[in-house]
This record gives structure tokens, C-alpha cells and sequence, in this order.
């Protein structure tokens, strides 16, 4: 029967299991353990001895006729990066080096999940639905996760949600005695990751270090020299919120669009003097047309009228959290949207996709709607049940299994489920409300949803050859700007009767060295003529204002990307990305480069090259 069970598990989803059988019976399985977490006690299934038909001893003893003996796990180890290792237990007899037996194990691996049609784990990480990591995450750890609903576990589409948002924003500001007539939302006046400087009227990119790199004043582009003008000595500095507003999350499209072309109308004096507003007024205004926008009503009953027009559909999505759920994970739904809303686009979004006439309720062990996160990770408050399908209510004090909630905090969550601390994996697509926020105060581990990925990913991929040339350039005018700077300080030493560098360098002639430095002068004018323009085209495959989302100019990160590798410690494009991974993944960060790194490269290199000499 527990033969059955696993080959079941490896066979091909909707597949003859029979079929998988064969399969798997034509490789030599020499695997250590499989381990099935959904047992309280934490089972895991080990091969027989001499099961293996290559010869293989495996050290467990077999029961009856059985292929696989069962074994309970009474022991919790952490590997060699601190990671838990509960759920493995178990070792085979394999002979040999142990280098070359993982390459042969793997191989083989890779072979049978060919013969299966099972992707290989490493196509899904190059891809642009890869799951990226920036802090190592073992999902065998996390016993419980938890998701956000908006813009993580629904996907919207942008143009038609913002652009709605938008309508219903410049409705309400006619209303206040705005003029608006001849505006139209324009979703590629923005993207996520840039900061609205309130003060200014400006929006701004900044690097990780908080150095602005491109700017925009309404909806003008300002020039290098113009944001070197007005922001050379000034860093963005997100604790100063009156100041900075940060573009979280895709949500933000909608009123950072209206206040950039607000702030033109100001600009041109179009605005009604009796209003009295400067950029920040301005910014209020805007803020509570949005607010009222929202709370009103009328939007969101838009929505739930006709979500197919706003909403994304994802048929992998629920089979991604289903496969969760069986592997033991408790899965929760923590979301600020008001339960009618989340019921209805939960319905939309999941029923139709899930097996057996489940219900998207059946995925969830706990829901909590109204959450009025992030305060629901930093403070308490009252938590009531939710009794009806109308949304009515009671007082409760303890999240039970199934339920649905509304309210409450975080810590009545882990006091519910006795799960604690970085046992909980936070999934949202907001920086500071879900990834910042349930890090920081809970020291739960955290993944960032981030839908503009996809495209990032392939923007980069296809500008590959022309920033490679663009690199070149830039080396290039490198040595030749080392080598120019060489006979500048040779000239110099030699006008205040010094020796230069060398001898030869001092004997040079003066019309030799002048005649030298001004070509090289010449090729280094006429190399910046042809990388100044490329710098400022870099990045428009993704954004023709803005460029990468990921990056602040040809060599650094951007702040949203410092944000993200700070917070969050896996991100993705989407939820059911997960699908394509397993959810015992082992996540592993990748080595983080150093400036120092390139030259002890190169010296290690001199250092080979000395020797085989």
C-alpha cells in the first residue's frame, strides 16, 4: 500500500498511476528517504533492504511483504545552514565517494522524472516564474502559511482595477472643485518601487542607498542635470513620511498617476486660487478622493458585479495551496478586505478550479477578514466570528480550525494554532503592510508577490547583448581614463620640478606627452557621447521613464530592491509559481558579492598562472 501511495505521488496529475508504476520500475531507486509530513507523529517511508534492483543495500528492515517500512520520527536535527530537518530520517548504503554518488543519484532522479513528465526542478528557477531567494528558506520548517488576498492570491488586472480606482478618484475631486476634464489614466506614467516627494510635486527613483537617479516632476521628465540640481545633497529617507511616500504595492498606481497630473494643473495656475494648495495640500486632496473612492462603496460593487472584467484568472493557483494543504501546512487567509468581498472574489478566483466540489473555504484552516493590517502584526485587537453569509458577527476570544474571523492580531493566530515566530511563512504583495511588518514585529518568515517580475525578467533577458555592449564602453573608457590620468600626474610632477613616475617618463618631451593626452582626451569625449544616451535608453524594454524595476542606473540596485532583499526572503511573481516547486523546497541565497571580490579573483588567477608557469 505505501508503494502505491508514493508512486502515486510521483505520477503525472490526472494521469494512469499504472502507467507511473512502469515507469519508476525501470530505474534504480536508491533514494535515502520520502518523507510524508501529513501524520502528526511525522512518518517517513524508507526502502526495504535489497529492493534495489542494481544491487543497492538499504539500511531499514522490511515488514512482510511490504516494500516500504514505516518509521516514526522522534528526532528534529538542523543541517549544516541551522535549517530544520524534521520529517527526514532515514540513511542508504551508498558506496563511494559521495561526490560521485550525487552526481549519479541526481542523474538518475533527473532521468526518472523525464520518464514521468515531471518538469526538472531547475527549469522552474531559471524561468521568469522562478522563485528568487534572498534569504535561505526550508519549507520542511514552516508548519503554517499565511496569504494575502489582493493583489497576491487575486491577481487584477492593473489597467482596468487602478484605472477604475482612477475614475472614481477624479469624480470625487470635480466634486471638491478640481478641474480634471481632459485627464485619462495612464498606467505607464508609474511603476511600483518610486517615491512621491510630497514637498516638491515630484516622483522620484532612488538607488538602495537612497541616492535619487531619475525624477519626475508632474508628468515631465526631469533632466540628469536637473535632478543633480535639486536633489545633489539630498537622500529619500522613508522615515520621514510627511515628506516621502513610497509606491508599495500596485494599489498605489491609481493615486500616484492623479497627483503627478494634478500637480501640472496646479503648475499652470488652472486650479481655483481660493483652494490655497501647495504640492503637500495637494497630495491630501488626492489621498482622500482615493480614500473615499474606496470606502464608498460604489467601486468595489463594481467589481463584485462583474469580476471576470478585473480579475485575472490562475486555474494553477488553488492546486498550488492544495498541494500545500496535503503536505501538512496549515494555510491561512489574512486579508483587509471586508468578508463579502473576499468571499466573492475567493469564489471567482478558486471554486471553479478545485477538485472533488471544494470549496476555496476547504483550503483555509483559519480566515481572518477586515485583519486592518499592518496593526494586526503590531497590536490587539478585539477578534469576532463571522456567523453568517451576510457578514453578521460575534465576540470571540480563540481562532478555531475552519473558522472565519474578523479582526483580531497575529499573536491570537499563533496562540491558536501553538505555532510561533519564523514557523509562519507570510505571503503578500505590500512591502511595509505584509513583508515589512510581519517580519519585523512576529519574526515570521516573509515572500514578497511582485506581478511586474515576469516582465522584468524578460526585459532583462532581451537586453542582455546591448547592455554587455554598453559594459564594454564603459571599460573602455576605463583604461583609457586610468591611462590619461598617468600622464596628467607625470605633467604635473614635471611643472613643479618633480620627478615623474619613471625616468622615462620625466625625460619625456612636453609636446610627446601634451600630443598623447589629448587624443586620449579626444577618444574618452567622444566614448561619452556614445554611452550617455545608451544609459538613459537602459531599461526601456521594461519602463521608458523609468527602466528596471530592480535597478537604479546600469550598476546598482534600486530601492525597491533594497526594500525587497531586506524584508522579504523569497519573492515571486505569483502565488502559484509555487506549483512548480515542491513544498518541502529547500530556498538557498545565492553568495552575495563584494566590491573586494572581482580583485581576489584576479589574484587568485595571477597567483594559478604564476604556478603553471
Amino acid at each position: 500500500m505505501y508503494a502505491a501511495e508514493v508512486f502515486g505521488v510521483l505520477a503525472v496529475r490526472g494521469s494512469d498511476s499504472s502507467t507511473a508504476v512502469a515507469a519508476a520500475t525501470r530505474k534504480c531507486f536508491k533514494i535515502a528517504a520520502f518523507a510524508t509530513p501529513t501524520s502528526s507523529n511525522g512518518v517517513s517511508l524508507r526502502w526495504a533492504k535489497g529492493l534495489a534492483p542494481c544491487g543497492c543495500t538499504v539500511d531499514s528492515k522490511s515488514v512482510g511483504d511490504d516494500v516500504f517500512s514505516v518509521t516514526p520520527s522522534n528526532k528534529s536535527d538542523v543541517d549544516y545552514l541551522g535549517e530544520s530537518t524534521k520529517g527526514i530520517d532515514g540513511h542508504a548504503s551508498l558506496e563511494g565517494p559521495i561526490e560521485k554518488v550525487a552526481r549519479s543519484e541526481a542523474r538518475e532522479a533527473e532521468d526518472l522524472l523525464k520518464d514521468l513528465g515531471i518538469p526538472s526542478p531547475s527549469s522552474s528557477r531559471n524561468s521568469p516564474r522562478g522563485i528568487f531567494c534572498s534569504r535561505t528558506l526550508n519549507l520542511r520548517s514552516i508548519s503554517a502559511i499565511g496569504y494575502d488576498m489582493d493583489y497576491t492570491l487575486i491577481q487584477y488586472n492593473v489597467t482596468a482595477w487602478e484605472g477604475r480606482a482612477y475614475d472614481y478618484c477624479m469624480e470625487n475631486l470635480k466634486n471638491m472643485g478640481f478641474p480634471v476634464d481632459g485627464l485619462a489614466f495612464d498606467p505607464d506614467l508609474v511603476i511600483r518601487g518610486l517615491v512621491i516627494d510630497k514637498e516638491k510635486g515630484n516622483l522620484v527613483k532612488a538607488d538602495r542607498f537612497g541616492y535619487i537617479k531619475r525624477a519626475m516632476h508632474g508628468t515631465k521628465m526631469l533632466s540628469t542635470r536637473a535632478v543633480s540640481e535639486m536633489y545633489g545633497r539630498e537622500l529619500v529617507d522613508l522615515r520621514k513620511e510627511s515628506r516621502w511616500e513610497f509606491l508599495n504595492t500596485l494599489f498605489s498606481v491609481s493615486e500616484a498617476v492623479a497627483y503627478m497630473q494634478m500637480v501640472d494643473r496646479l503648475d499652470d495656475g488652472t486650479i481655483p486660487a481660493d483652494l490655497a494648495l501647495d504640492y503637500k495640500g495637494l497630495y491630501k486632496a488626492v489621498g482622500k478622493a482615493l480614500f473615499w473612492a474606496h470606502v464608498e462603496g460604489r467601486l468595489k460593487s463594481e467589481i463584485m458585479s462583474k469580476p471576470e472584467l478585473f480579475v485575472e484568472p490562475d486555474p494553477e493557483l488553488p492546486l498550488a495551496l492544495l498541494d500545500q494543504k496535503e503536505a501538512g501546512k496549515k494555510l491561512l487567509l489574512i486579508t483587509n478586505s471586508d468578508f463579502l468581498y473576499t468571499d466573492k472574489m475567493m469564489r471567482h478566483s478558486f471554486n471553479r478550479f478545485l477538485p472533488n466540489d471544494m470549496g476555496w473555504r476547504d483550503l483555509f484552516d483559519i480566515v481572518i477578514v477586515s485583519a486592518r493590517k499592518p496593526e494586526f502584526f503590531q497590536m490587539s485587537h478585539p477578534m469576532y466570528e463571522v456567523v453568517t453569509g451576510e457578514g453578521l458577527m460575534r465576540p470571540c476570544f480563540k481562532a478555531q480550525t475552519g473558522g472565519l474571523y474578523s479582526g483580531g492580531s497575529a499573536q491570537m493566530v499563533e496562540n491558536s494554532l501553538d505555532i510561533h515566530g519564523d514557523e509562519i511563512l507570510y505571503v503578500g504583495d505590500h512591502i511595509y503592510t505584509d513583508v515589512s511588518q510581519s517580519k519585523v514585529h512576529l519574526r515570521w518568515r516573509t515572500a514578497l508577490i511582485c506581478r511586474e517580475l515576469e516582465e522584468e525578467y524578460s526585459a532583462l533577458i532581451g537586453s542582455r547583448s546591448y547592455r554587455e555592449s554598453l559594459v564594454e564602453l564603459i571599460n573602455q573608457k576605463e583604461v583609457v581614463g586610468d591611462l590619461f590620468n598617468q600622464l596628467r600626474l607625470a605633467l604635473q610632477r614635471r611643472s613643479k620640478d618633480r620627478p615623474a613616475q619613471t625616468l622615462a617618463a620625466t625625460n619625456m618631451n612636453d609636446e610627446d606627452l601634451t600630443d598623447s593626452m589629448q587624443k586620449l582626451l579626444i577618444v574618452m569625449q567622444r566614448l561619452d557621447e556614445k554611452i550617455a544616451p545608451m544609459l538613459e535608453a537602459d531599461g526601456e524594454l521594461f519602463s521608458s521613464r523609468w527602466g528596471f524595476l530592480s535597478r537604479a542606473g546600469l550598476w546598482d540596485k534600486s530601492h525597491l530592491m533594497r526594500q525587497i532583499e531586506k524584508y522579504a526572503d523569497i519573492y515571486t511573481s505569483r502565488v502559484s509559481n509555487f506549483l512548480y516547486y515542491t513544498p518541502f523546497m529547500y530556498f538557498r541565497s545565492q553568495e552575495q558579492n563584494l566590491a573586494h571580490d572581482s580583485y581576489t579573483y584576479y589574484c587568485s588567477q595571477q597567483l594559478y598562472n604564476e604556478n603553471s608557469s
